[in-house]
């Protein structure tokens, strides 16, 4: 059974894959001064209440935006369930398409990934939007080739960055509108409409650029937490993956077998 670790901002996501099935899938927050031994106590604790032996592992991947998580995950592979795990972006690791920017080691393992996943299930060209810690949209070519994106600040940051910097403004989660209303009768509802529709016209306006830029013909994938939601409401959305990253690592561990 595969092991597969997608560490990012905010959290870090477990996954046992067995063949072409997610088995088990855990979550917990990214933190860089995590041990080994506490990694290896949480998850043994999750795998033992779903019936699960660790020995169960014979494989592991890592893809991580936070370098300092890196050494003790790795760690954990190796001591716990006796793996060298795969490190994306780690000389020698193929990810099977090219990577068509000025430094491919500034691209985060994130998006790489995921770019992998989408050009095999659905083929390019496409847009990948990835709702996270940042937003991203990242290009796909014809060939499969990864081009380049754009990053804009997530949702939540946002949303902090509101309710930290305006004393009056309150902290509030982000959801979606009852009816298509864009005018606020309420400072709730008048911060609610405008983090939802202003991300929905950033969506629809991002993406006509880069179909102008890159082609009329080109699909919309979003993956991420929040993708159901706005694709829910807007159009320029084709597709929604919420596996799309532990898809795309089980594909780069398969090509450097």
């Amino acid at each position: 059974m595969l092991l597969t670790i997608d560490a990012g901002n905010t959290n870090t996501v477990f996954a046992l894959i067995d063949g072409d099935e997610i088995a088990e899938q855990w979550r917990i927050s990214t933190a860089d001064q995590r041990t080994v031994e506490e990694y290896m106590v949480w998850i043994s604790n999750l795998m033992a209440l779903h019936g699960r032996d660790i020995s169960v592992i014979t494989g592991a991947i890592i893809a991580s935006v936070v370098p300092q998580v890196v050494w003790p995950l790795s760690q954990l592979c190796k001591k716990y369930f006796n793996c060298e795990p795969i490190v994306v972006g780690a000389d020698g690791v193929k990810l099977g398409v090219d990577v068509r920017v000025d430094n491919p080691k500034e691209v985060g393992a994130d998006r790489l990934v995921n770019a992998v996943a989408a050009d095999a299930i659905y083929g390019g060209p496409m847009a990948v939007v990835d709702f996270g810690t940042a937003t991203t949209f990242d290009i796909v070519g014809n060939d499969g080739a990864y081009l380049g994106g754009i990053i804009c600040p997530g949702i939540n940051l946002s949303l902090s960055a509101l309710n930290q910097a305006a004393a009056k403004l309150p902290r509030i989660a982000i959801s979606a509108p009852e009816d298509t209303r864009v005018t606020g009768k309420t400072t709730l509802e008048a911060m609610q409409y405008g983090i939802f529709w202003g991300y929905v016209s950033m969506i629809e306006g991002l993406v006509k650029r880069l179909k102008d830029e890159h082609g009329q013909n080109m699909k919309v994938l979003a993956t991420g937490g929040l993708a159901p939601i706005f694709a829910d409401h807007t159009d320029a959305i084709d597709h929604v993956s919420g596996e799309l990253t532990l898809l795309g690592l089980k594909l780069i561990f398969e090509r450097n077998q």
